[in-house]
């Protein structure tokens, strides 16, 4: 019997555990191309918190945590810069009622690419 009450408690932490994931993504940004990215903006389609880096030279490296609590459906992550006079805007990945499925995300921003992973820690 103590092992079943145990066993309740263990997954009901655990419970309140996943549900109070999916605040926040961690994000990094790493601008692996030949020319600075500008104007740099990480949001998601719901457009209602967003972080923004001024400049992200050749080999470098911006990062943070997207707060996420504000918003409430699904939705996709967008990321926005300007190279060369160029402005980009892309969807990526994908959260569902306000919460992220998966705790970071890394974009790779290439000369004709940008490469991204979504993963848990």
């Amino acid at each position: 019997m103590k092992k079943i009450v145990i066993g309740i408690i263990i997954l009901t932490l655990s419970a309140c555990k996943l549900i109070g994931k999916g605040n926040e993504i961690e994000f990094t940004i790493e601008n692996k191309s030949d020319a600075p990215i500008e104007n740099v903006r990480f949001t998601t389609s719901e457009n209602l918190t967003e972080l923004k880096f001024d400049n992200i030279g050749p080999n470098g490296i911006a990062s943070g945590f997207l707060n996420m609590q504000a918003n409430k459906s699904d939705g996709t992550y967008l990321l926005e810069y300007t190279r060369n006079g160029k402005k980009e805007t892309k969807n990526y990945g994908y959260y569902t009622n306000g919460a992220a499925i998966n705790q970071w995300v890394e974009f790779e921003i290439e000369n004709d690419t940008v490469n991204q992973k979504f993963g848990d820690l």
